[in-house]
This record gives structure tokens, sequence and C-alpha cells, in this order.
């Protein structure tokens, strides 16, 4: 089986997919713009061959990319790189090698929040009033609708990157006049704790590994007003949760991939379908699901791929969480007092690449309990400041 894998050094922790793939009897063909010289040690092992391209987003490059590889190995099997950013030029390279996959006639459902709407209605999940507004007028007219605070993103953007609240008359204007390019949506503010539907399915749609997320804020408060952020696992999904999040699988034809859903609860039993991403949740989540049901989910999903099926019997024995701290920050305890607090309970620190320090902070500790209030001390640990204790 031939599988190429866009940008296998980045992120880093993704090597580990293409290595299992190898494990499974796959060939792990990567296709990345560092030279491979400049490529870890554990990324070159992972991989049966890498081309190099100048510039990742040429997409005459990755074709001749393809090519080589066909012309090597034969026919290409698979096509992926399991990050949000490269979804759609992964759509087209396999609508052109005719590989199985989303094609560039689904992408938009996935991509496009005003497409995703759709879906979530035919699932039967809520969703936030809204949509593309193309001039000032229209999102008045929204506005007269809703009421204010709106929240402006693009129709087809990437995490919370411009993306912006709006409270007032003012600030509606004033988003136009600095609007970024392309198609933006305008919804309505809703208010409610953020959870998350995460896992994987198999070439049925059924879920082979399922777990949900509860986080401390969203990803536009965290990166808007530079905050840090935790989010945890859960060791019991809620059911309503779950119901939405299967509902949803069938909506969206999820086959063969990781899901990540996000909704907003409202009320006891009562979501707001916020948005899917049809890949692995970001940051290091891949590996908070392996610490919270000691399981290898990189093995799960390269199996899974070439041989049409895997074994997963799991529990989610721990909830797993993960925190953030940002440089600018004063916390009040040390790193060695972090580290002693948690004791065997700490699972990994890691050194945030600077691309994610506005999401993911600029260090992150990932531990696991088996107890939710010990988990929420160790957050408030991590986050108290010396500016509360002012």
């Amino acid at each position: 089986m031939n599988c190429i894998f866009l940008s296998p050094h980045f992120p880093h922790h993704y090597h580990r997919f293409c290595a299992q793939l190898k494990e499974a009897g796959a060939r792990a063909l990567g296709v990345g713009d560092a030279p491979y010289d400049t490529l870890a040690t554990e990324v070159r092992e992972a991989l049966t061959e890498y081309y190099w391209v100048e510039r990742m987003g040429d997409y005459d490059e990755l074709l001749r990319a393809c090519g080589f590889f066909t012309h090597k190995y034969g026919r290409i099997d698979r096509i992926d790189s399991l990050n949000e950013f490269w979804l759609e030029t992964e759509a087209r390279l396999r609508n052109d090698f005719n590989v199985y996959g989303i094609r560039q006639a689904d992408i938009g459902t996935v991509r496009r929040k005003s497409l995703m709407k759709e879906r979530f209605r035919q699932a039967g999940v809520a969703v936030a009033a809204g949509r593309v507004v193309a001039d000032l007028a229209a999102a008045e007219a929204l506005v007269a609708e809703t009421g204010f605070p709106v929240v402006a993103k693009p129709d087809a953007g990437v995490g919370a990157l411009d993306t912006f609240r709006l409270d007032s008359p003012a600030d509606l204007a004033q988003f136009f006049t600095v609007k970024p390019p392309g198609d933006y949506i305008l919804e309505e503010f809703v208010v409610g704790e953020i959870l998350s539907f995460d896992g994987l399915c198999d070439r049925e749609g059924r879920p082979l590994f399922s777990t949900a997320h509860a986080f401390s804020q969203g990803i536009m408060e965290t990166v808007n007003e530079s905050r840090h952020i935790s989010y945890h696992s859960l060791r019991q999904i809620p059911p309503a949760l779950e119901a939405a999040g299967m509902a949803c699988l069938e909506a969206f034809q999820v086959r063969e991939r990781f899901f990540h859903f996000e909704f907003f609860r409202t009320a006891p039993g009562q979501f707001t379908a916020l948005e899917v991403n049809m890949r692995p949740p970001g940051g290091f989540t891949t590996d908070m699901f392996n610490y919270a049901c000691d399981i290898d989910i990189y093995r799960v999903w390269a199996e899974l791929l070439v041989r049409g099926k895997s074994q997963l019997d799991y529990n989610r024995r721990y909830h797993c969480c993960y925190a953030s701290r940002k440089n600018d920050i004063p916390y009040l305890h040390s790193h060695e007092e972090i580290v002693s607090l948690c004791g065997e309970s700490l699972c990994q620190v890691v050194h945030v690449p600077g691309v994610f320090s506005s999401a993911l902070g600029d260090i992150g500790y990932i531990f696991r309990t088996r107890e939710l209030a010990r988990l929420q001390d160790i957050v408030t640990f991590i986050h108290q400041s010396r500016h509360l204790e002012a």
C-alpha cells in the first residue's frame, strides 16, 4: 500500500502516524518543504522515502511529487496530512490521482462554516443564527435579527485566525474597514460551555474510538485576549452530546477519518453546533487520547488504512488535561513546583512552536487523573498568577 503524507515533519509529533504506517506494512511517502537533512531523525526513520518541494503552496510541485511516487511505486492508495491547513489540497490531489477519501466535490461541506450549518440541521442539531455577509448593509440586517454581540469569522477559516467579536454598531462598521479578504460569516454570539465529540471512524462510519473534551474557554477568546487555556477529556460522554455527535457522523458521512465536532452546551442536555473538523483535534490531543485510555491511536489509524479494520478495546481510565502557560504572564508557581505537584500524573511537558502559541500557549502540561476534582486543583495551581495574589 502506498500512502503519501503531506508535511510529515510538522506538527512534529505527527511523524508517529507515518511510523505506524510503515509498521502496518505500508510505504509512508512524505512530501514536505523542509530539506531532508534538516528533518529530525525520528521523522526520517518514519518514512519510506521523502520528496522535497520548495513550496508546499505550489500545486504543480505537489503534482510532480505524487507523479514521481506513482512512477516509482505504482498506484497511490491514500493521500493525507491530518492537518486542517492542507484539507483542500489533499482533496484536489485525490481527484487528480483517483485516490479514496474526501474529494473536491465534498470539501466545501467540511471547510465552509455556512455549508456545515446545513449538515448540522440535517442531523437535527441546533446551530447559531448566522450567514455569509458581503457588506455592512447585509451585516446590519443580520444584527437586526440577532442583536449584539456577534462573531465574524472566515467562512473557510482555520482555527480562530482572523475571528472577531463585535459588540456594537461601531465595532461592526470598523470591522468592514479592516476585514481580511475572503467570505465572512456573521453569527449570533452563543453563551455556553464548549465541549467536543472526538474520535476515529472506520470505513463504514462506525466509531472505532470516541471521547469528549471540555474547554475552559473558546479559542477565539484565547487568541484575541492572549489568555492561557485548559481542556480535558471526560471519562463519561454526556448522553445528549454523544447522541448529537453520532447524528453528525451520519450527516457528514464520516468514513475512515478522524473527527472533531465542537458544540456549545447552552443548558443541561442542550447543545448548539459550532463547527466540524474532519481531522484529529488540534494541538497534542492525539497524545491525550493515548494517555487517557492507555492506547496507541496512531497504530489504530494506520491499521485501519492498511488493513481496512483495526481492533481496539479501550476504557476511558483517566481524565487527561492540557493546561498552557504564556511567557508574559507572571505565574505564582514555578515549573519545578508544578512537576512536584503532578508527580506520576504528569505525562508530558511540551514547548509549543511559535505558530501555535497564540492558541496553545508557550508551554503546555499534559497530565491525567482519575478524579475530576484533582484535575481542577492542578489546573488552578498551574494558572495561578501574581495578578490574582495582588
